[in-house]
C-alpha cells in the first residue's frame, strides 16, 4: 500500500508540474512576463504553494518554459534536415517556425527582457545556428534558394512575423500570408542585389 501511495503522490506531482508549465506558457505568451505567479497558479488549478514547490522563483519557471520552446524550435529544424528534399524541407521549416513564433514571440521577448543570461544558450544557440546554416546550404545546393540568402534572414523573418501577430487570429492568418510572400522572395531567379544582412545581437532563439 505504501508503494502504491508513493506512486500516486509522484504522479500527482508530475501532473501538477506539467499543468503549471502549460499554464505558464499560455499566460506568458498572451500577456508577457509581468503576470503574477498567483495568476499562473490559478490558471493551472493549483495553489501558489504548490507552484513554488516545483519552481522556487519566477526565473526557474520562465527558464524551463522557454527551454521547452527552444527545444521545440530546434526539433523543427531536425525534422527538416531528415527530409530528402532540401527545398521542401526549407520551406516547411520556415513555415513551421513562423507559425510557432507568431504565437510564441511574447514568450521569447519576455524571457529576453526579464531573464538576461538566466539560461546558458551559447552552446545550444551555436548548434541551432549550425543546423539552420546546413538547412540553408542544402536548399541553395538545389538551385531553388537564392545564393545571397543568409541564416540571419530567418531571424529577420521571425521579427517580421512578430510585427503582425497582434492577436491569436491575426497571428495565424497574418503570419502565414507574410511567410508565404517572403518564401516567394527567397526563391532564386531575381538578379537584384540585397542590402547587407543584419545580425540581431542577443536574439535568444532560432
Amino acid at each position: 500500500m505504501r508503494a502504491d501511495s508513493s506512486r500516486i503522490v509522484r504522479e500527482d506531482a508530475r501532473q501538477n508540474r506539467q499543468r503549471i508549465l502549460d499554464a505558464a506558457r499560455e499566460v506568458l505568451t498572451r500577456s508577457g512576463h509581468d503576470v503574477p505567479m498567483a495568476t499562473i497558479a490559478r490558471r493551472a488549478g493549483v495553489g501558489v504553494a504548490t507552484l513554488y514547490r516545483h519552481f522556487p522563483n519566477r526565473q526557474a519557471l520562465l527558464t524551463e518554459v522557454f527551454d521547452r520552446q527552444f527545444t521545440e524550435c530546434v526539433s523543427v529544424v531536425d525534422e527538416a534536415l531528415a527530409d530528402p528534399d532540401p527545398w521542401r524541407a526549407f520551406r516547411i521549416a520556415v513555415e513551421r517556425l513562423g507559425a510557432m513564433h507568431a504565437v510564441g514571440h511574447r514568450l521569447t521577448s519576455a524571457f529576453a527582457a526579464a531573464l538576461p543570461g538566466a539560461l546558458d544558450l551559447d552552446a545550444r544557440r551555436r548548434e541551432a545556428e549550425w543546423k539552420l546554416a546546413e538547412l540553408v546550404r542544402r536548399a541553395k545546393a538545389t538551385g531553388r534558394l537564392r545564393a545571397d540568402f543568409r541564416v540571419e534572414d530567418l531571424v529577420l523573418l521571425l521579427k517580421a512575423v512578430s510585427g503582425v501577430a497582434t492577436s491569436t487570429t491575426e497571428a495565424a492568418a497574418g503570419s502565414r500570408r507574410l511567410v508565404a510572400y517572403l518564401l516567394e522572395s527567397f526563391e532564386a531567379g531575381s538578379d537584384r542585389p540585397l542590402p547587407p544582412p543584419v545580425r540581431f545581437a542577443g536574439y535568444p532563439g532560432p
